[in-house]
């Protein structure tokens, strides 16, 4: 694919305020690119794929994992556009060990597992890939401009004329 609008941030810190700042590039990049209806989605994957990052890198204790170096986990984000689809990457170099993506089944009473679900949902096509020789993986999302959802039709009487009613638009059905 030929992405002709490219930018990314990083290396961050794994850490919680890490979301927030990516978010934020996030949003505010799909603006400066004319691509604003994808704003929502954009912050919302980048949300919930970076908070996955984190949550990897967070010990058991709620502190910061950090490897045998003492090195904090880092990530990236990462925007590709074409002017109509945005892939949003997010990169970490966290260990295989500590997990790769995959998409959970939660029970109704846990209160996370759904994040993937989610960008399966509102992504055209979402994956990961290993980067070989990077030490990293990249998680990523394709977005694009959502088709209007349609209407239900709708029959209506008035005295006795029928409408028909179809994404907005009304047709007489029968006069008189």
């Amino acid at each position: 694919m030929e992405w002709p609008l490219f930018t990314g941030l990083g290396p961050v810190g794994a850490l919680p305020t890490a979301a927030r700042l990516a978010r934020t590039f996030g949003t505010t990049i799909v603006a400066n690119w004319d691509l604003s209806c994808l704003a929502d989605d954009c912050e919302l994957v980048i949300g919930e794929l970076v908070a996955n990052v984190v949550q990897a890198a967070t010990a058991s204790d709620g502190m910061p994992w950090y490897d045998e170096h003492g090195r904090l986990p880092l990530l990236w984000v990462r925007l590709l556009s074409d002017g109509i689809r945005l892939r949003v990457e997010v990169w970490d170099n966290l260990p295989a060990a500590l997990g790769v993506p995959y998409q959970r089944r939660p029970t109704v009473n846990e209160e996370s597992g759904r994040g993937l679900a989610i960008v399966r949902e509102i992504s055209l096509d979402w994956g990961w890939d290993p980067m070989p020789g990077r030490g990293a993986k990249r998680v990523w999302a394709l977005l694009g401009k959502r088709a209007p959802t349609s209407q239900p039709e709708r029959l209506d009487r008035v005295g006795d004329q029928s409408f028909r009613h179809v994404d907005g638009a009304s047709e007489v059905l029968r006069a008189g």
